[in-house]
Formats: C-alpha cells, sequence, structure tokens
C-alpha cells in the first residue's frame, strides 16, 4: 500500500494501524434556508473546537480541519465570471477543490487529465479557478508540503437526466483520474487529491489549525459564499503523521473516533470486488475499483464504503445504518423490522465497529450517529430560529438560554437527521422504521438463511 507522507514501514512502526481522534459537528438550518451566517457560525463553532485538533513540534502547522457545504453557485457564478468562466445554472454543473503538484510540467499533466477523462465519461469540462490562498500564517511544516490548490468545474450533459445519475458519472471520473495519477511515475503524485466532485458539496480543508481556516481561504470571508449548513472537523491524528489530504471533511462525512474492526473491513470490501454488480453502475462499476483507496485513514476509508453505497442508490440514513449498525442482536427494545433489517445487511456489510461519532451529509440530509457503544460525545442544541448545532461537546457557539427550544445528546446507536428539503428533524424511530420497513427483509431472511442450529445432526 502506498502511504502519502509517511514513513516507510519500519521497526514496530506500520503506517497500515493508523488512527485518529478529533472535533466534528455541524451548524444547520432545518428549513434549508442558505446563508452565509450559517457558514460563519461554523466556522466560528470549528475555532472553538481548536481544542480538539493537533499540532507537533510546528506550532503553527495543524493536523487538518476544514468545512463542507452546498455547493455555493450564487458565489462560484459570480467569482468565475470574473475569469470568463460561465457556469451553468445551480444543480447542472459539478464543483470540486483540487490540491495539484507545485512542479508545473506536473501539474500541467494531471490537469490535462482530468479533463481527457471528465470528457471521456461524457461529461462538460467547463474549466479550472485558481482557488485564493493566504499561506502567511500556517507552518513550515504545512507550508513545504503545501499543494497548488484550484477549483474544477465539469457541466452535466443532455443525456442525463436526474441529479442521481450525474453525481455517479462524476464520481466514475474522479476515480479514474485518482487511479491514474496514483499508478503514474510523477513525483509530486502525493500533492494529488480530489477533495470531492460533485453538484451538491464543495470542501475547504487542507493541513491547518481550526483558527487558520477563514484566513487561508479567501473565499470563506464572502458574502456571497451561501450554505443551509456547514459540517466542521478539527483533526487529531493520535498516532498519524497529518496530511494535506487526510484532513477533514471527506466527501460525505467527518469522523470522531477509529475503527477497530479496519483491516477485516477493507480485506472484506478488497475481497468482494470481484463478485460485485450494479444496475446502476454497470460495467462502470470496475472503474471504481479499488473501492477502499490505499493510504487513506480509517475515516477516509469509510467514507469510501458509504460513498459507494449511496451513489449505487441507497439513501445516506440506509447507509448509515449499514455501517454502523446500532446493538440489534438480543435487544428486544427495537422492533421486529428493524432487526430483520440488520439480520439481513449483516450478511452484506461487516459494521465498522470501534468508538466513532459520525456526522455526514449528501447536500440535502445531514445528521450525526453513533456507535453501539457510545463513547464518543455528541450534543446538540436546537433554537427557536430552526438552527441545529451538533458538536462533539456541548458550547460550540454561545446562544443565549431564552433562543434554546432542546438541548440533548446522541445515545449511544441512535441517529441525529436533519432534511432540509421537507424543513425537518426525523426522529430516530420514524427514521429507521421507514427505512427498516422499506422491503420484506423478513422474509428474505426467513427464506434464505440457514442456520447451522436448524440442520439435522
Amino acid at each position: 500500500m502506498r502511504y502519502r507522507h509517511f514513513p516507510e514501514r519500519q521497526g514496530l512502526y506500520d503506517p497500515q494501524f493508523e488512527h485518529d481522534s478529533c472535533g466534528v459537528g455541524f451548524v444547520c438550518n432545518i428549513k434549508g434556508k442558505r446563508s452565509h451566517e450559517i457558514v460563519e457560525k461554523g466556522i466560528l463553532a470549528l475555532e472553538h473546537l481548536m481544542h480538539r485538533g493537533a499540532t507537533g513540534s510546528d506550532p503553527k502547522t495543524g493536523d487538518g480541519a476544514g468545512v463542507l457545504i452546498q455547493v455555493p453557485h450564487k458565489f462560484l457564478s459570480k467569482e468565475c465570471s470574473k475569469i470568463g468562466l460561465r457556469l451553468p445554472p445551480a444543480g447542472e454543473y459539478g464543483a470540486g477543490l483540487v490540491f495539484l503538484p507545485t512542479d508545473n510540467k506536473e501539474r500541467e499533466f494531471c490537469e490535462y487529465q482530468f479533463r481527457k477523462i471528465t470528457e471521456e465519461e461524457g461529461l462538460v469540462f467547463l474549466g479550472w479557478r485558481d482557488v485564493p490562498v493566504d499561506d502567511s500564517m500556517i507552518g513550515k511544516t504545512a507550508r513545504d508540503t503545501e499543494p497548488v490548490i484550484k477549483h474544477v468545474f465539469a457541466g452535466k450533459p443532455a443525456s442525463i437526466k436526474d441529479e442521481l445519475s450525474f453525481e455517479r458519472r462524476l464520481y466514475v471520473a474522479r476515480k479514474r483520474i485518482e487511479n491514474l495519477v496514483r499508478d503514474s511515475s510523477l513525483k509530486q503524485k502525493k500533492y494529488f487529491y480530489i477533495t470531492g466532485l460533485s453538484s451538491r458539496t464543495l470542501s475547504y480543508k487542507g493541513l491547518l489549525m481550526s483558527a487558520q481556516l477563514k484566513d487561508y481561504f479567501l473565499d470563506l470571508r464572502d458574502r456571497d459564499l451561501e450554505s443551509a449548513f456547514t459540517l466542521i472537523h478539527a483533526r487529531y491524528s493520535t498516532n498519524t503523521f497529518p496530511t494535506w489530504d487526510l484532513s477533514q471533511p471527506f466527501r460525505f462525512l467527518a469522523h470522531n473516533g477509529e475503527i477497530n474492526t479496519l483491516r477485516g473491513n477493507i480485506n472484506w470490501m478488497k475481497a468482494r470486488q470481484g463478485l460485485l454488480k450494479s444496475g446502476a453502475f454497470g460495467d462502470d462499476i470496475k472503474k471504481l475499483f479499488p473501492v477502499i483507496v490505499p493510504g487513506g485513514s480509517d475515516s477516509a476509508m469509510l467514507d469510501n464504503a458509504l460513498e459507494l453505497l449511496v451513489l449505487n442508490g441507497r439513501s445516506l440514513p440506509h447507509a448509515m445504518m449499514m455501517l454502523i449498525p446500532e446493538a440489534w442482536q438480543d435487544n428486544n427494545q427495537i422492533d421486529e423490522d428493524r432487526k430483520y433489517f440488520y439480520e439481513y445487511h449483516a450478511c452484506l456489510m461487516e459494521p465498522w465497529d470501534g468508538p466513532a461519532a459520525v456526522a455526514f451529509t449528501d447536500g440535502r440530509y445531514i445528521g450525526a450517529t453513533l456507535d453501539r457503544n457510545g463513547l464518543r460525545p455528541a450534543r446538540y442544541v436546537i433554537t427557536n430560529d430552526d438552527t441545529v448545532v451538533m458538536a462533539s461537546e456541548a458550547g460550540v457557539l454561545e446562544i443565549p438560554a431564552e433562543d434554546i427550544l432542546i438541548k440533548g445528546r446522541l445515545q449511544p446507536g441512535k441517529m441525529f437527521l436533519i432534511d432540509t428539503a421537507e424543513g425537518r428533524i426525523i426522529d430516530d424511530r420514524e427514521l429507521k422504521g421507514k427505512v427498516s420497513s422499506a422491503n420484506p427483509y423478513k422474509k428474505w431472511v426467513k427464506e434464505n438463511i440457514e442456520r447451522l442450529g436448524d440442520l439435522p445432526e
């Protein structure tokens, strides 16, 4: 496995056992109203999670910090028009923040391949935008490995009618580009990383401290940069080496904790690749391999698995219930449908187990879940102006007591979900009841599972 920026295996050290523990959360307008204020509140909450992040011997280089927001069409359209790049209407193009090599020739190679492959996949390549940054405040370690950062844009062709099909096409193109660069002989390929390519979400992240993010990315100061939510993450890479690409949030999630079953999860995903079939991806499924990208952290690999499940057609809550199931065996406090849902999916996917608090979004839904033991904290506040603040501890934003409707904490194995399209919070019982009753899981389990105890001696 190739590990970006990690030392080689030596003595008792092996990079495959890297893991981390971090600060995570989000600020969201329940009704889906986009504003710059939500972005500002998210960044402020991230700054208040600075103690959750970490620094090394270089006190100005953080382990990583970032935000994930909805694609800010108003802002991007304005900025791209300044460079003669006209963007299609919102939802008709995919945008991504890309880390590129500092060497001019290698960067040109990556940009050429990006255009070539997106066009081969039937997408309309629109162009690049230089992302303005100020690196005067970051540390030497961060600056020594700092990539060139650009936005890339790809338009939706007329042949693709729905949003999910467009997201799949962007995913296939991105995976092809990643695989090509990773397998190339470029000396600076460790600098190349696509933080995301989506018509729904856009990230700003890097090898930064929480308090450096808004000063480093000048875009985040613009009042036209609007979103209905801001998913935040401050990284504390417990035993690992912080890198630009392993800062979070990833494409769908931000994670605080550890995946203790990681080696088994990786091996099972790799073993199943030869059997994977998809009506959604068809023959393109092979272009997605390896599904779990070598060199990622446990959080990155969990994100890889979630991305495949969601883009293949499962809802975001469904996929999270598969990956991080609650304690369902011998649990008399959950209904029968839910038990059969978990039993059915246990045949398809092993749980990604460990002490974990995960915040996640697909651009419409945003939520959080805890592992079955609930060993990582997750506190939330709901205000009377339809704002939700969820974080790995209480008090990340100062909210007057009279403005608070509900305060609470996420329980072990429970899920907290906001549907910004419907403009409401969906209760854990309602959410899981809907997902677990969507198919006849009880019938499938009873008709297809043979139990050793039922066989004759």
